[in-house]
């Protein structure tokens, strides 16, 4: 038995359940189990629980789960899920929005229209939620999180709860420095002034294209590899004869070469053996190692 899954069980106000199915919860539909599951009542909550919990726990944020493997082994430890006393959205100032971290991309875009704030149409693209896309500098259509954070509060492992400015981050390309076990609860972010039509106008054209380009009705996980400097992952996979390439129940999108789609009955090890399958077929064909943009999480 792991210390996890021994544990003393805080008192908490959320939701804390035991082996938890993770599967239903992210966009692959795949995986096993936490050993828990945390969904806090609100940030003194959450705060409090981490500050009591062992620090030999690992802790584990999950947002929509777009970006995500979950391992057919499950996860150790507690994965953190923030719900709706997260998914806040309040005018700040000067064309700014304080936004919570179970907020949607498509819930901050839609506010900060409705706000007259320009600068934020890209986050109509990132199928996730705040939490999720400031941790990972999360980014689409030629812009970033990096581009327009301003600050990020985050309760670490230890409970603690700290405001991060971009520089405390050590963003790079879908990276930044947080540590494990930290959640992102909330983040400023700023726009500038702008129509309330041509913003409109922007998020349906990223949309469409979104709509166009990518298999987003399939059972997928976004892109799958980061695109290396210079180059664009899913022509290199295309490149490499990947295209519609099968692993088990796990395909190659027919669609977007960089996505991988569960077809119905693939597991987590399938989709993880089929996009090692993709890497090792491009460096061979072209010499690059493609980094897995996915995160894989949990016990093979």
């Amino acid at each position: 038995m792991t210390a996890a899954a021994a544990m003393t069980k805080p008192a908490v106000r959320g939701r804390l359940t035991a082996h938890a199915p993770l599967a239903p919860l992210v966009w692959f539909k795949a995986g096993g189990v936490a050993d828990w599951l945390f969904e806090p009542a609100d940030a003194d909550d959450l705060a409090g629980f981490l500050t009591a919990l062992d620090p030999v726990v690992p802790v584990l944020a999950l947002g929509l789960g777009s970006n995500l493997i979950i391992r057919d082994g499950g996860v150790p430890g507690v994965v953190v899920r923030l719900g709706k006393a997260f998914a806040t959205v309040a005018k700040g100032a000067d064309h700014s929005l304080v936004v919570g971290g179970g907020a949607s991309g498509i819930q901050v875009s839609s506010a900060a229209r409705d706000a007259g704030i320009a600068g934020l149409e890209f986050l109509r693209g990132i199928p996730g939620t705040v939490g999720g896309f400031v941790r990972m500098n999360g980014g689409a259509y030629g812009r970033e999180v990096a581009d327009v954070l301003v600050s990020a509060t985050v309760i670490t492992r230890d409970g603690s709860v700290e405001t991060l400015a971009p520089v405390d981050l050590g963003y790079s390309y879908r990276h930044s420095s947080l540590p494990d076990g930290a959640v992102v609860i909330a983040a400023t972010l700023a726009g500038v002034a702008g129509d309330p039509i041509a913003i409109q106008a922007e998020m349906d054209r990223i949309a469409a294209a979104r709509e166009a380009s990518q298999p987003l009705r399939s059972r997928t996980g976004g892109s799958t590899f980061k695109n290396p400097p210079g180059e664009k992952a899913w022509a290199l996979v295309d490149a490499a004869g990947c295209r519609g390439l099968c692993h088990g129940g796990a395909q190659v999108s027919e669609k977007h070469t960089n996505f991988l789609i569960n077809t119905g009955d693939a597991t987590s090890a399938d989709i993880e053996a089929l996009g090692e399958d993709v890497r090792a077929r491009v460096r061979a064909h072209a010499g690059i190692d493609l980094e897995w943009e996915i995160q894989r999480v949990g016990k093979p």
